[in-house]
């Protein structure tokens, strides 16, 4: 038994036991002003209101207790922690936060529609640990209103970010109405909270953790070229749109000049085997490649640029397979640092 779940017994049963001279609540409000004078932490908003509302006014209504009497009731709270060696969160909530990372998404899901709008604890931190795509969503399809208390009750760098996104208009109708929500009482900013929870948690759980554009760019990124290019003309008579965005998404050899900090070139090149980097140098032939091998050896020492091209007049020609393969390998080692954080690529929508 927790702390906090043995005031909770001792405060919601007032009743006097054994002759004692302290109820079991004041017993209780003995125990909290100890704990709070110890410095202690004591997580009293997790209890229900109304054990929080008991407990205060009997710690107002009280003033002083001698030490006899203070470390029987200390001796007693022990003894009813000690006495339980195993506790549980308690409803279904409670036991859904205990096995959050355990479940899979779909059996979670569903087990939180059966939580229903009545869920413990604090709707809103449910929402603002959801991805911002899944927020802004709420913001443009609810009301106005929803929106700007939405964004109230988030950080406020997230807030902007979200704000940022929306469209003028709307951005200036909820930085607007975030200015009439000061009159907004608790309760209704809570019932709006697990409105918009349990609206949330009963949308489907996605199959994919990428949307259609990402993935099919992560694919047509290491197909030959001749596939990439094929597919994409295709895409652009199905859904031209879908194209253009398929193409913001690819980063192929020929993209390093524009995606890649001349800087980083160095640390790119320790992650490439050396055979793959002298057969993707010996495979730039065309305008768009052999800018980028250019690129890649007007970025490194000298004595390290000269030396590879020693070894591509060396190496003659490719065969296009082979040349792709080690084109690929080398936008491979460049994925994979950006993906630890140890390069960030240019963004092509900013340059």
């Amino acid at each position: 038994m927790t702390v906090t779940q043995a005031l909770a017994q001792l405060t919601l049963d007032s009743a006097s036991r054994g002759g004692a001279v302290l109820t079991r609540r004041q017993k209780a409000a003995v125990i909290v002003r100890l704990l709070l004078a110890e410095g202690a932490p004591l997580p009293l908003a997790s209890l229900p209101d109304e054990v929080q509302t008991a407990l205060t006014e009997q710690i107002g209504a009280m003033r002083s207790v001698d030490r006899l009497t203070l470390g029987a009731v200390v001796t007693e709270f022990l003894d009813a922690v000690e006495g339980i060696g195993l506790s549980f969160p308690g409803g279904l909530e409670g036991a859904l936060t205990m096995l959050d990372g355990h479940l899979s998404e779909s059996a979670a899901t569903r087990l939180r529609r059966l939580a229903g709008p009545g869920m413990a604890g604090d709707p809103w931190e449910k929402i603002a640990a959801l991805p911002s795509e899944a927020l802004l969503s709420v913001i443009e399809e609810e009301s106005i209103e929803v929106g700007a208390v939405l964004l109230s009750k988030l950080p406020v760098p997230r807030a902007a970010d979200l704000l940022g996104q929306l469209p003028g208009d709307r951005a200036r109708r909820v930085a607007y109405a975030m200015s009439l929500t000061g009159n907004v009482d608790p309760d209704t900013v809570r019932r709006i909270g697990l409105a918009l929870a349990s609206q949330l948690d009963a949308r489907p759980a996605k199959a994919f953790a990428d949307g259609p554009v990402e993935r099919v760019g992560a694919i047509l990124n290491i197909s030959p070229a001749a596939t990439r290019d094929e597919v994409l003309q295709g895409l652009d008579q199905d859904d031209r749109h879908f194209a253009e965005e398929v193409r913001k998404t690819i980063f192929t050899f020929a993209h390093l000049p524009a995606r890649v900090e001349p800087r980083d070139v160095p640390k790119i090149l320790r992650e490439v085997e050396q055979g793959l980097l002298v057969t993707a140098l010996a495979a730039a032939t065309t305008d768009e490649l052999a800018a980028a091998a250019s690129f890649i050896l007007d970025n490194i020492s000298q004595r390290m640029a000269n030396g590879l091209k020693e070894e591509v007049a060396a190496r003659g020609k490719v065969k296009e397979k082979d040349g792709e393969e080690a084109m690929t390998a080398v936008i491979t080692a460049v994925r994979d640092l950006e993906a630890k954080g140890e390069i960030a690529l240019i963004d092509p929508t900013e340059a």
